[in-house]
């Protein structure tokens, strides 16, 4: 076995780029597990830097930054798809790095990855690329209503303008400043699904449980994940869409890909998130192996099995608005009241002023049944202030 495909045991130093909630999970996982971390982020107060062995605190392209990133750690990731891919591929000369900079790449660039998908054979909703003033006056009425989407740095419901007719197409596309765009025809939604895929080195596939997820306002509200909240064949065709998507992609890493269901029942794929993702967060509490400890072993090069949920789960993702809901002083919501109902599971994120919109934490409710978990989910959110689903 060569050196580059032997395993990272405990006692060596994984390296993450970006110090948000995601790298602080990332890093609390590969402690448990016995290893060293180190964190790149500008920010002092970052959450995973404050937790990390080590906290280097430059910027994603600072070239002395990634020198000693490098030599501190002995494999890298990222916790932030927008982190520079030509930061991913300098760190990659000198050290493993999952995922690399041609995936993420993808996944920056709402474009590229719809051309993924078309490749894949994994059906997305119609589209067109918009990035010059003759594309955006050949666009086909057909493809309206649509939402005009920036091909990057969009997340979390940014960087997107829904567009009735084809009169509020300039207008839109100057509204972003005119930059490359995807315009996607709005479709008749009946919900949202998503798939954590852990690709290995080796080319092993596992996945978890499809997650069954609400929106709100464009950021995730609520997972809910256990037997039968799908049927069964819209599972199947999603869990073997993200593999194809992985596959394509030659991942190695924590795939997320979400996907919309149809009024009609039919699947299309949405996007995708090189990393572990909200979604997910149900998994630290209701599975053998949660999803950052699937990015631990994909990255460490260490055996990947399938992860089992033993508990039915509902995840609440906690805002800063909840902090306000009382007015604009900000108040501790009452966590002792919540964790008073059985099997919830508070995870909290480090971030020193709540501010609206801003995620905060998440709230993990598990039980021996999926009413048992709603019912407590719900019960959860009233003393939260969360609106009930």
């Amino acid at each position: 076995m060569s050196a580059a495909t032997q395993p990272l045991l405990p006692g060596s130093t994984l390296g993450v780029l970006g110090g948000g909630q995601l790298g602080r999970m990332f890093v609390h996982q590969a402690q448990a597990m016995g290893y060293f971390t180190a964190v790149l982020d500008a920010d002092p107060t970052s959450p995973a830097g404050l937790v990390s062995h080590h906290h280097i605190q430059t910027g994603y392209e600072d070239p002395q930054g990634l020198a000693e990133l490098a030599r501190l750690s002995d494999a890298v990731t990222t916790e932030f798809e927008n982190v520079p891919a030509a930061a991913l591929a300098t760190l990659a000369s000198q050290r493993p790095v999952s995922p690399a900079a041609s995936a993420v790449s993808v996944a920056q660039d709402r474009a590229r990855e719809k051309a993924h998908f078309v490749a894949c054979g994994v059906p997305c909703a119609p589209f067109a690329v918009i990035e010059t003033a003759e594309q955006l006056a050949a666009v086909y009425p057909h493809l309206l209503p649509g939402i005009l989407k920036t091909a990057r740095m969009g997340y979390d419901g940014k960087g997107q303008v829904r567009v009735k007719t084809p009169a509020d197409l300039a207008p839109a596309w100057d509204s972003v400043g005119q930059v490359a765009c995807v315009l996607e025809k709005m479709l008749p939604l009946q919900l949202e699904c998503s798939v954590i895929v852990a690709r290995g080195a080796d080319g092993t596939m596992v996945h978890l449980p499809v997650q069954r997820n609400l929106h709100r306002d464009g950021i995730l509200a609520v997972t809910e994940v256990y037997e039968g909240n799908l049927p069964q064949a819209l599972v199947d065709q999603a869990v073997a869409a993200a593999k194809s998507v992985a596959e394509g992609l030659q991942y190695v890493g924590v795939l997320c890909v979400e996907f919309f269901v149809l009024q009609d029942g039919s699947l299309v794929v949405n996007e995708i998130a090189p990393r572990p993702h909200n979604s997910g967060h149900y998994s630290q509490n209701a599975c053998d192996v949660s999803q950052f400890e699937l990015q631990v072993r994909t990255m460490a090069r260490l055996p990947l099995t399938q992860p089992r949920q033993h508990s039915a789960a509902v995840m609440l993702n906690l805002l800063g608005d909840l902090w306000f809901a009382h007015g604009d002083a900000a108040q501790t919501p009452p966590w002792a009241q919540v964790l008073a109902l059985p099997g919830t599971h508070l995870h909290l994120y480090g971030k020193r002023d709540a501010k609206r919109d801003r995620k905060m934490g998440h709230l993990n409710i598990t039980a021996a049944t999926p009413e048992a978990a709603r019912a407590t989910a719900l019960q959860a959110a009233a003393l939260l202030g969360i609106e009930p689903f």
